[in-house]
């Protein structure tokens, strides 16, 4: 039996050209079909696919912030890029593709690339989608904290 750490729910209204908004009324937004599948793509207007990349990037960002200091290891900023594609499968059924890049500071290469591999291990987004969902990963390093 799992224990629930947090619950978060959002509502949608009208689907991909419509709105969603969240339970606490923090978030509320406009959502459109972007053009590319077709749709009116509204100036102001997000879609599912950058909803699920920011939230990917974000989870992603504090599991690797997680690892770090666990390891004891001082790491500077850490900043990670999640771009999601809307795909056709062999099927020809819509999926998910995403890359996501991590760029760590005040570690070497070897160091973040480790730390980045342990926290995909960890990292909520990234259990639920392995085995379901392409997912890549870059890593770059800063090994110099800025001052």
């Amino acid at each position: 039996m799992s224990t629930i750490l947090h619950t978060s729910q959002a509502k949608s209204i009208g689907g991909r050209d419509g709105r969603i908004e969240s339970d606490n009324d923090v978030l509320s937004l406009e959502l459109t079909m972007p053009r590319t599948l077709g749709g009116r793509g509204r100036a102001g207007a997000s879609n599912p696919e950058q909803l699920f990349a920011a939230g990917y990037a974000a989870c992603f960002g504090n599991a690797v912030i997680h690892v770090a200091r666990q390891e004891k290891v001082n790491v500077g900023e850490i900043s990670v890029n999640a771009t999601v594609n809307l795909l056709l499968n062999e099927e020809n059924l819509p999926t998910l593709g995403v890359a996501l890049h991590a760029n760590l500071s005040g570690v070497d290469q070897a160091r973040a690339e480790d730390l980045v591999a342990k926290a995909h291990q960890t990292c909520p987004y990234s259990r639920a989608t392995r085995g379901n969902i392409g997912v890549s990963i870059t890593v770059t390093a800063t090994p110099e904290v800025p001052a």
